[in-house]
């Protein structure tokens, strides 16, 4: 199978193809090898051998014109598993260790499985979701092992062109209604749980970047969008003057608490021993590194597998002391709907 990736950035009007021609795909164990490294990078939310970070050389690189996609007016799909009974166990098992003051925060994944009668067309899904979501990055990976890999998320991990950087500290969640779904959610009135979840990880990233950085500037927290939720964020700028030391900082912010949680190192064994949802490549990151000296990474959120006529989705959430189950199930929903709608039906 021929591996490539292709991707689109918040609001352009083209996308990019990146391909790989001759030879194995770079398989990498940590992410300071990618210190000065060029191509496309899919990094998963832990790097095993069965998992590591991949590097798409960029042997062929063209700019395409984002056009009209074509998808049958329905695709008839059958959900095959909810693990509603596991996610329930799991968010047990986290909450314990908030009650007893173990974790400050810890993000709790799950995933669901569809399965089609024939399998869509991983390209025109990529173009659907192009039209659908402006806001957000997109991007479609095809894998050595013959699986397709498609995000829409709208949250950068690092963002760079020379010396000049930026990356965000994403967090909280609510979804939009009714006439709210009309604006950029400028009406929403956040909860003190998710005010403390988006500070948890805005102080992490300060901390990070203050070992990289003498000059770096925050702004925020605001709230952004994201197809129908809405998040908190806020934007760091900073400068790094030895951009080869990229994938340092990436060793660094990698996971973030925005996916992961508080203290990192713990609540990160924490989650590879006791989730019942293997994230794979959910939650890493994914997106072009050096090319023509810029760097546009994002956190793999909004992720659909494609496995032949299989489809697996995956969405999670951050948990703090006072998260309650059926609030967090509902979020995960939320966030699937995003690639659930792509499935669906074609709204031209």
């Amino acid at each position: 199978m021929n591996c490539f990736a292709q991707y689109r950035l918040p609001f352009a009007q083209t996308y990019t193809k990146i391909e790989q021609t001759e030879g194995e795909i770079a398989q990498l164990s940590s992410c300071t090898q990618l210190n000065g490294a060029k191509g496309f990078v899919v990094a998963p939310f832990q790097i095993t051998d069965e998992h590591p970070i991949l590097l798409i050389r960029p042997d062929r690189v063209t700019t395409l014109p984002v056009e009209q996609y074509h998808l049958s007016t329905s695709i008839h799909y059958t959900l095959s598993t909810t693990n509603t009974k596991e996610y329930a166990i799991d968010f047990a098992n986290y909450h314990a260790q908030l009650e007893n003051g173990t974790f400050r925060k810890i993000v709790l994944a799950r995933s669901a499985t569809f399965q089609l009668e024939t399998p869509a067309d991983a390209h025109q899904l990529f173009l659907k979701a192009c039209a659908r979501y402006p806001r957000m990055f997109i991007a479609l990976v095809a894998m050595p092992d013959g699986s397709y890999w498609l995000t829409a998320t709208p949250e950068i991990l690092l963002d760079g062109v020379g010396e000049q950087w930026r990356t965000i500290a994403l967090a909280g969640t609510m979804q939009l209604q009714g006439e709210e779904l009309n604006g950029e959610g400028e009406t929403v009135r956040w909860s003190t749980k998710n005010i403390q979840e988006q500070r948890i990880v805005a102080t992490y990233i300060a901390e990070c970047l203050e070992r990289f950085s003498l000059d770096f500037r925050e702004e925020g927290p605001r709230t952004v969008r994201a197809a129908h939720l809405v998040h908190l964020r806020s934007d760091f700028t900073f400068a790094m003057s030895d951009p080869s030391r990229i994938g340092d900082l990436l060793q660094a912010l990698h996971p973030t608490p925005a996916v992961c949680g508080l203290p990192k190192r713990e609540t990160f064994n924490f989650i590879v021993k006791n989730e019942h949802s293997p994230r794979q490549y959910y939650s890493g990151f994914m997106g072009p590194m050096g090319l023509d000296r810029e760097t546009h990474l994002y956190v793999s959120l909004r992720c659909m597998q494609m496995v032949g006529n299989e489809y697996h989705l995956y969405a999670g959430g951050g948990l703090l002391k006072d998260s309650q189950l059926e609030q967090e199930w509902q979020e995960t929903e939320a966030k699937m709907q995003t690639m659930r709608e792509l499935m669906t039906v074609n709204d031209h």
